[in-house]
C-alpha cells in the first residue's frame, strides 16, 4: 500500500490558467477535467472550469487544482488549498478517513463518486480541509 499527499490548489475560473502556467515552470504533463466532462454542471457559465486537474512531472513534481463552484463559498484568503490524500487502496483510504473524520466536520461523506471508487471530504478540528480519494485513472 502506498499513500500519497498532494496541494490542491482551489480558484474560482482561473484554475486552467494556473494548471498551464504551472506546467510551463514545471514540465510535466495537464489533465484538466471539466464540470462539463464530467456531467457535474450547475451553472452554465461554469462548465468550462476545471473540476479536477493535475500537473505531474517525471521527477516527482504533482500539483492538483480546481475551480470552486459559485455555489460554495470560496474566499482565497481562507481556503487556498487542500491536502489530498491518495490511495490505490479502499481499505486504506477508509481507514484514514475513520481516524481523521473524529471531531471533524465532513464536508462530503467519504463514498463512490462519478470519479473514483470512493471519494470524501471534511474540515479537520485545526480547519485544515482534507480531500481523500481512491485514485483512478482519467479515460476522457
Amino acid at each position: 500500500m502506498s499513500v500519497t499527499t498532494t496541494t490542491h490548489l482551489n480558484f474560482r475560473g482561473t484554475a486552467r490558467e494556473a494548471l498551464d502556467y504551472y506546467q510551463s515552470v514545471f514540465g510535466g504533463t495537464t489533465v484538466a477535467v471539466t464540470y462539463q466532462d464530467a456531467g457535474a454542471v450547475r451553472d452554465d457559465s461554469e462548465a468550462d472550469w476545471v473540476m479536477w486537474g493535475q500537473v505531474t512531472g517525471a521527477d516527482g513534481f504533482h500539483i492538483m487544482a480546481y475551480d470552486v463552484p459559485s455555489q460554495l463559498p470560496w474566499n482565497q484568503g481562507e481556503n487556498p488549498f487542500f491536502v489530498s490524500v491518495r490511495s490505490a487502496d479502499s481499505d486504506e483510504i477508509s481507514t484514514l478517513w475513520g481516524k481523521l473524520a473524529q471531531g471533524s466536520t465532513i464536508v462530503s461523506p467519504l463514498q463512490p463518486a462519478q470519479w473514483a471508487p470512493l471519494y470524501g471530504m471534511l474540515t479537520d478540528r485545526f480547519g485544515i480541509t482534507w480531500v481523500l480519494d481512491v485514485a483512478a485513472p482519467y479515460n476522457g
